[in-house]
């Protein structure tokens, strides 16, 4: 190792030390006669033995567990893994570990970890821990220096020589034969791949794609398919100006009844009706369906209806105001016969929406025309009272009646009244004739002031005149305005009437539906290759999950 510290040994005379021996590596070979120079051996050995942190104490452990291994093989030959067991159970540090692997690779051994070389060292009987075999990990110095003739000095010498290992030559034809070897290997590798992948795309992929195919080509039961289109549209009332005629003749004006119409088709109320009138159920739950689309005999409501949401589709597009129909059934005939019932459903729908306006809008115009016919008979009832408490018929009449008899007096009166004063003229007038004019003008005047009083203060306990036609008027005005109060009910009741006649909602057809001639389902070829991409897509996504968590455990 090149940054390794160096270890030496200190030698006298220059001598050759062996490596194997221990009396070389401790020292213990130097003369009797120099106790000095064993001296200085010591401390340098123990200078040594602190520079590399390896203590006598460590040395005697290694000692102690290599003696345990070879008392444990000794009574019974112990695996590799058993070694490696006892030699964990030592608790070597780092540092033991790392001169372990490379004193095997120094003897040109091939561990698989540091605990293998510590094994494999200790098999061949090489004690990795030792002094001995601590120093033989460093690299010597080759050519130390040696000590002239006659001279006693120590010497400094590598533990180990140096190996003479030397790369192998290898020649052109046995590269060349080594790289076709390598290339059939990775060829060869290439193809058990290659096969492999295919036999699995061919049990997840192919096969089950195969399988889907037979069964869309051959198994699966022709559907076919009616399209129908329709609108909602709304009878506009005449004479709608405003912020009511706004969004008039646009398709936000009907688009919740479009909405409330295609969740009503889309419900389990119009299955049922379905299932009663064209027979839905059945349809589904003949032998002739194959058993992925048949509906079981004892199926339930719930199955009827996912069947249902599966073969009736209904769109609606709020920007146009259409609604999109498709039914889906075993026969031409009865895909249509679904078709026209639903467009029945939704046109009683659509009908009903506007039902209850219709009818309130009813109800209130007669209620009105009914009370104002009440009233109207009740101002009737009033006058007829009136005039047979008065026994006035006409107040009118009556008032001409009694004008003309006080104007027919008054015009008595003043004949009188001239003839008197043609009598009283005369220097001598005749008594008597006097006399009967003035009782005449007094007679006359008091008819007079009777029917003045009569009409304007009443005569005993009759009302006047006045009074009464007052009265009469009042109560022939009150009947007279319920009258035209009536007639305007009438009016009403008969608008009323005529809207609710009228269909403020219906539906138009934009595409009626027509029997097909040919099954629109299956697709065979475009639900084969659907069912390629999704169990190709399976497949990857499976692998990719294997993969990921192969790499996971390994690493």
């Amino acid at each position: 190792m090149p940054n390794s510290p160096k270890n030496f040994r200190i030698l006298r005379g220059g001598s050759q030390p062996n490596g194997n021996d221990p009396a070389s590596t401790s020292g213990e070979g130097a003369d009797s006669t120099a106790p000095q120079q064993q001296i200085q051996m010591r401390q340098q050995r123990q200078a040594d033995a602190e520079r590399h942190h390896m203590s006598s104490d460590d040395a005697d452990f290694n000692r102690q567990g290599n003696q345990q291994v070879m008392n444990a093989a000794g009574a019974r030959e112990l695996t590799a893994r058993e070694e490696i067991e006892q030699i964990k159970k030592e608790n070597l540090t780092g540092r033991q570990l790392r001169i372990a692997r490379r004193l095997a690779q120094r003897n040109n051994l091939s561990p698989t970890s540091d605990l293998d070389a510590v094994r494999l060292l200790r098999r061949q009987g090489v004690d990795p821990f030792g002094r001995q075999d601590m120093a033989n990990v460093l690299t010597p110095v080759e050519g130390a220096d040696e000590p002239g003739p006659g001279v006693a000095l120590p010497a400094t010498v590598r533990k180990t020589p140096v190996s003479d290992h030397k790369p192998q030559v290898i020649d052109d034809d046995s590269r060349e034969q080594e790289v076709r070897k390598i290339q059939r290997d990775l060829v060869k590798r290439r193809r058990k791949r290659l096969g492999i992948l295919f036999i699995k795309l061919a049990c997840y992929v192919f096969l089950p794609t195969l399988l889907a195919g037979y069964y869309f080509y051959k198994v699966a039961t022709p559907m076919y398919a009616t399209y129908t289109e329709f609108v909602i549209q709304s009878a506009d009332a005449p004479g709608v100006t405003g912020a009511s005629g706004l969004f008039s003749g646009s398709p936000l004006e009907t688009v919740t009844d479009s909405i409330t119409v295609q969740g009503y088709l889309t419900s389990r109320d119009a299955m049922l009706r379905l299932d009663e009138d064209p027979g839905f159920r059945q349809l589904f739950q003949a032998e002739s369906i194959d058993v992925l689309q048949r509906l079981e005999a004892d199926a339930t409501n719930e199955d009827a209806y996912k069947v249902y949401k599966k073969r009736v589709i209904i769109g609606f597009d709020p920007t146009e105001g259409v609604i999109k129909m498709e039914v889906v059934a075993p026969s031409p005939e009865a895909s249509k016969a679904i078709s026209q019932a639903l467009i029945g459903y939704a046109e009683e729908q659509v009908d009903q929406l506007t039902a209850r306006l219709r009818g309130d809008q009813m109800t209130g115009a007669r209620e009105i025309y009914e009370e104002a016919e009440a009233k109207m008979e009740a101002a009737y009832d009033e006058v007829a009272r009136l005039q047979r408490q008065t026994a006035t018929l006409d107040t009118a009449g009556e008032n001409a009646l009694i004008m003309s008899q006080i104007g027919e007096l008054e015009s008595q009166l003043t004949a009188k009244q001239l003839e008197l004063a043609r009598l009283t003229a005369n220097t001598r007038p005749n008594v008597t004739k006097v006399r009967v004019l003035e009782d005449e003008i007094t007679l006359l005047q008091g008819k007079v002031d009777e029917k003045r009083n009569e009409v304007s203060q009443g005569v005993g306990n009759n009302e006047s005149l006045v009074d009464i036609n007052a009265e009469l008027n009042k109560a022939q005005s009150k009947l007279v305005v319920r009258q035209q109060l009536v007639a305007a009910a009438l009016q009403n009741l008969e608008s009323a009437r005529v809207e609710a006649s009228r269909q403020t909602r219906y539906i138009s057809r934009g595409v009626s539906p027509v029997t097909p001639d040919k099954a629109t389902y299956p697709r065979a070829f475009e639900n084969t290759l659907l069912a390629l991409i999704v169990f190709a897509g399976i497949y990857l996504m499976l692998s990719l999950t294997v993969s990921i968590l192969r790499e996971q455990v390994t690493t």
